[in-house]
């Protein structure tokens, strides 16, 4: 190669680096590619709008374990906001708490790898229950991604919390119905174009609050759905004395098996489909003939806690 040859290599224009969100939005027009952008934390969601607003605490809980009746909680974080009724959408500035607990033993190594919190983080600490009592107390519902797990855990440890109804939106909203692959936290945000850091309890609560202020299939926000099902009564109904023939039909239809109390049951959010599935009970597992299942009905101050709701006999 020349001297002119090697003098036009290296002094040839180098292309300009393009701009990432230049490249975001060149990416995200093309067929073949899907973007997705690191979920932003809201501190605030703008002014109010003069609607009737509900507050609104999503809520989420790292643990030592999966057991609320022996394991402990090891960080709780809470994010506090208005709702406006009329849109579904949060208002206003949020309120966050987060803090940590040592749990007086050691955090398994196991936690410890799914949540990044060793025992050094929480050595000595303690969340404060003022608080936490203060933030709740003026709550109209408290929603987390798995109530059932996360409700007997805090009820255990502030009893505030059993004063307040419930929602869940892993069960509370039908993703499947709405379109989703999967109910998981990280796939319904990576579904509408977000990715973050899982596993650690504020980081969660904001992709919560996100996930439920994006509209559903019928253009109502996870927020409204869940606010307008906490007025509603859910039923656990257990299939007592359902013939032993009969399980794989109860299996496929959904029920669970209660190894304890040995019988099929399942969950239901209505009095309308509790009415569909006691008729389908008769005609499908009973053989229509006389028999008597047992309800158990829980409304929000009693759904998903380790508390039994009132329970009563219903004839087929």
């Amino acid at each position: 190669m020349s001297k002119t040859q090697q003098m036009s290599f290296f002094d040839a224009p180098v292309e300009p680096v393009m701009d990432p969100e230049a490249m975001a939005q060149a990416l995200a027009q093309h067929p073949d590619f899907r973007v997705l952008r690191r979920l932003v934390p809201h501190s605030d969601y703008g002014s109010l709008s003069g609607h009737a607003t509900q507050r609104v605490i999503v809520l989420d809980t790292e643990t030592t374990g999966l057991d609320s009746k022996s394991e402990k909680v090891i960080e709780l974080a809470m994010l506090s906001v208005l709702v406006d009724t009329v849109t579904g959408l949060p208002v206003g500035p949020v309120t966050i708490y987060e803090s940590f607990e040592d749990p007086g033993k050691p955090i398994p190594a196991q936690i410890t790898e799914i949540t990044g919190i060793d025992d050094s983080m929480v050595k000595g600490l303690r969340i404060e229950d003022a608080a936490v009592n203060a933030l709740v107390q003026e709550a109209d519902l408290v929603v987390a991604h798995n109530a059932g797990f996360d409700r007997p855990f805090v009820e255990a440890r502030w009893p505030v919390f059993a004063t307040k109804a419930w929602g869940c939106s892993f069960q509370g909203i039908d993703w499947k119905k709405e379109g989703s692959g999967s109910a998981k936290l990280e796939f319904l945000a990576s579904e509408r174009g977000w990715f973050y850091d899982a596993h650690r309890a504020q980081v969660d609560c904001h992709a919560l609050l996100q996930v439920l202020s994006s509209p559903l299939a019928d253009g109502q926000t996870g927020l409204s759905r869940l606010l307008a099902g906490s007025g509603q009564t859910r039923y656990k109904l257990r299939a007592t004395g359902a013939p032993f023939e009969s399980k794989d039909k109860l299996k496929a239809r959904g029920y669970r098996w209660d190894g304890e109390g040995r019988v099929w049951w399942c969950s239901l959010s209505s009095d309308e489909l509790l009415d569909a599935e006691c008729h389908w009970l008769r005609a499908e597992v009973y053989g229509r003939r006389n028999a008597t299942v047992l309800l158990e009905a829980m409304d929000s101050l009693v759904q998903f806690s380790a508390r039994p709701g009132q329970q009563t006999g219903r004839e087929l």
